[in-house]
């Protein structure tokens, strides 16, 4: 008995040793955020709301470990107000990596759909008014979404990488699938110069066409980083046509202090006549001391969706505290 029992514990004890030698290394990522966000005055001045504070409430859990054969797998869940929010897992290796998106993330175009240089936010967001009787939210022209998504990202081809998004159809009757992709360049050649594009072309309801394309210039040196932005959004139903343009601007007072100014005019195709262009505007501001950011804009947006009447503003600022 004394022998089975030292060759059980023996047993025991290489199956312990061989599974902490493959474990996957976990770990939880979170932090003590303060918002305090006013997002919206509109034409008649009056805020909308009650009390201003928020605090941070999500966690995430994180799990990375490599197979046998060399390939990096991850997985992340994002615990957020209680509720399981975002979730998606990785794997990687030299051809690169596939994230597949079970709640949440970001289409290859919707990554991109505007990325001129601010300190907290773009000039379009922190506005949204519902509640109000213009409720909604600025028009941009961005990515597909859904859930059950997987998007490639290529490895680094001579400072070229490619992204690519599917989302397979659903179930229900004239849901396709939708597929996107985006590249972007940073010359060797050409320090702090980035090229992007990106384009989507896909079936919506009423089996029309909805083609949409991006493309973006951004140039870093000395302390300031400038970009400029042309989007196109043609759909079948001409008067949905939609064309945006977005320039910003940030400079590094120092290694701590940003500030940073930006643009969005989206215009509506002719044909919808009652449509005025959509033109907002933000200056932001962000400071870093330690483990400790302070953050925060103010943005303004005229004509919002293309109503005469509904012009709006607002503001937000963030502390955080990362550990």
């Amino acid at each position: 008995m004394n022998n089975l029992k030292k060759v059980g514990l023996s047993a025991l004890a290489g199956s312990l040793v061989a599974f902490s030698a493959s474990a996957a290394e976990f770990s939880v990522t979170g932090s003590a955020s303060l918002t305090y966000d006013n997002p919206e005055r509109g034409n008649s001045g009056a805020d909308i709301n009650g009390n201003p504070f928020t605090m941070g409430n999500s966690l995430g859990f994180n799990a990375s470990g490599e197979t046998d054969g060399g390939l990096g797998v991850a997985v992340y869940y994002e615990l957020d107000d209680d509720v399981m929010d975002d979730y998606d897992m990785t794997i990687s290796g030299d051809f690169g990596s596939v994230k597949f998106h079970g709640s949440g993330g970001s289409t290859a175009f919707g990554a991109v759909d505007d990325v001129t240089p601010n300190a907290y936010e773009e000039a379009w967001d922190i506005i949204d008014t519902d509640g109000t009787a213009t409720s909604g939210s600025p028009t941009v022209i961005g990515g597909g979404s859904g859930a059950n998504m997987f998007v490639y990202t290529s490895p680094d081809f001579g400072g070229a990488t490619v992204k690519a998004a599917w989302v397979p159809s659903g179930n229900s009757a004239g849901s396709d699938s939708y597929t996107d992709f985006a590249i972007a360049i940073s010359p060797e050649a050409v320090e702090g110069l980035t090229l992007g594009y990106a384009m989507s072309n896909n079936t919506v309801a009423g089996n029309k066409d909805l083609d949409k394309t991006t493309m973006y210039v951004k140039y870093a040196i000395s302390g300031f980083t400038v970009g400029v932005q042309s989007s196109d959004s043609d759909h079948t139903t001409a008067s949905n046509d939609q064309e945006s343009t977005a320039y910003g601007v940030t400079y590094a007072v120092n290694d701590d202090f940003t500030i940073g100014y930006s643009a969005h005019t989206l215009e509506f195709d002719s044909a919808a006549s009652a449509n005025s262009d959509q033109d907002s505007t933000g200056i932001s501001a962000s400071y870093t001391m330690g483990g400790m950011t302070l953050a925060g804009a103010m943005n303004e947006v005229d004509n919002m969706d293309g109503q005469a009447t509904a012009d709006h503003e607002g503001y937000e600022f963030n502390l955080k505290f990362a550990f």
